[in-house]
């Protein structure tokens, strides 16, 4: 009997983390639960220690670990509390973990990420932002560790699952000509132009087709998370921007396509479920139910595409900028990104001046080359002190 796979889930208390433990709980035979962490929904993260039982949970500090240990001690568990950057790192890089799902949202997840594929986990990589800031270094820990890297973004997923086997070679190499990033166009897509600034934080969030978490929904609201998107998948299948089309398909159900050179185009389909990439991911390269329902292609009935207007969402336009500038210029874009996003959902700044803001700071110094995460963490900081200041004068 082969033993069951020691999964570490790394914001566990998010939309991601959630789906993942659903496929989790589907196959107990061939998955368990080794580590669990959560930030801000510490009642959340104790009804899951409670029911998967793992050996070790994350908080997100001191006080909030000592009264979870006490929690789950009182309750019988001998669940062992860490907290913090260290405590995540740790179970991310322990010896007994076999696969690490790496979905906490923003650069707080960068350090755990990149721990576990210095450790040579497989990982599977919901975390955009640790490829956005630190593509170049990141992807060469996962050459130099042996590190198996899955995508679990459905978009790159489904890119993932259309690329032959030998695409490291090279796109050009394989026959690839363009790679096809779908987006649904997010709640504004049609959203007369003169009133995005009096848009709420309530319609951002209320994504027509997936079920997300409130900086994720902004962000495709404005369609800077395809702009991330497309960052990470330069790095995920060494394409340069130029090799990235974006297509806004409001059904949400090609997830993705890939454009070869005879003319020939294959699309990954499928309902737009979380636990579909996972799954597959997971399971990789075998296949095991999702819990998803089959794609009921009557039901759809039509698939539209158009391309995407550069006015209506100038994120996506700042984002292909930071991925042709390259070095520190994505870091920068994520962090004012993260800054502005949060300002927006604080009611502090209007929707169309989340671009103006990380515009502002993108242009405030030149992108440099980046040489270590102390670099890319400096970069980070500077942008998010551009950021406040921006705010201070315009918020």
């Amino acid at each position: 009997m082969i033993a069951a796979q020691q999964v570490c889930v790394l914001g566990a208390t998010g939309s991601i983390g959630l789906s993942t433990l659903d496929v989790i709980a589907r196959h107990p035979d061939r998955y368990q639960v080794f580590a669990l962490s959560g930030f801000s929904r510490l009642a959340e993260l104790q009804a899951l220690c409670l029911r998967f039982r793992p050996c070790f949970a994350v908080a997100p500090d001191a006080l909030a670990a000592r009264q979870l240990q006490e929690a789950l001690h009182g309750a019988g568990l001998s669940t062992r509390v860490l907290f913090g950057e260290a405590g995540l790192c740790e179970v991310a890089a322990h010896p007994e973990v076999d696969s690490v799902m790496a979905a906490i949202v923003g650069a707080a997840g960068l350090k755990p990420t990149l721990a576990a594929v210095e450790a040579g986990k497989k990982v599977l990589l919901a975390n955009k932002e640790a490829l956005v800031m630190s593509g170049a270094l990141f992807m060469q820990a996962v050459r130099r560790s042996g590190a198996l890297l899955l995508p679990i973004d459905s978009e790159h997923n489904a890119i993932f699952q259309c690329l032959p086997g030998d695409y490291s070679r090279g796109l050009a190499q394989v026959g690839v000509r363009r790679v096809l990033l779908t987006a649904s166009g997010g709640p504004f897509r049609e959203t007369p132009l003169e009133q995005l600034a009096d848009v709420s934080p309530e319609q951002a969030c209320a994504h027509p087709n997936w079920s997300m978490g409130r900086k994720i929904s902004v962000d495709s609201a404005s369609m800077m998370n395809k702009g991330l998107e497309l960052i990470e998948a330069c790095w995920l299948f060494d394409a340069a921007p130029a090799q990235i089309e974006v297509v806004i398909h409001p059904q949400s159900v090609i997830h993705s396509l890939v454009d070869y050179v005879d003319g020939s185009v294959l699309a990954q389909l499928g309902n737009p479920d979380m636990r579909t990439p996972i799954s597959h991911a997971l399971a990789w390269p075998q296949r095991i139910d999702s819990g998803v329902p089959p794609l009921d292609l009557f039901a759809v009935a039509r698939l539209d595409f158009q391309a995407p207007d550069e006015q209506r969402f100038p994120c996506l336009r700042l984002a292909r900028q930071a991925a042709e500038a390259g070095g520190t210029a994505p870091a920068m874009l994520n962090a004012a990104n993260e800054v502005a996003v949060a300002a927006f959902l604080d009611r502090r700044l209007r929707f169309p001046e989340i671009a103006s803001m990380i515009d502002s700071v993108l242009n405030a110094e030149s992108a440099v080359a980046v040489e270590s995460i102390d670099a890319v963490m400096a970069a980070d900081r500077r942008a998010r002190e551009r950021a406040g200041q921006w705010l201070s004068r315009h918020g």
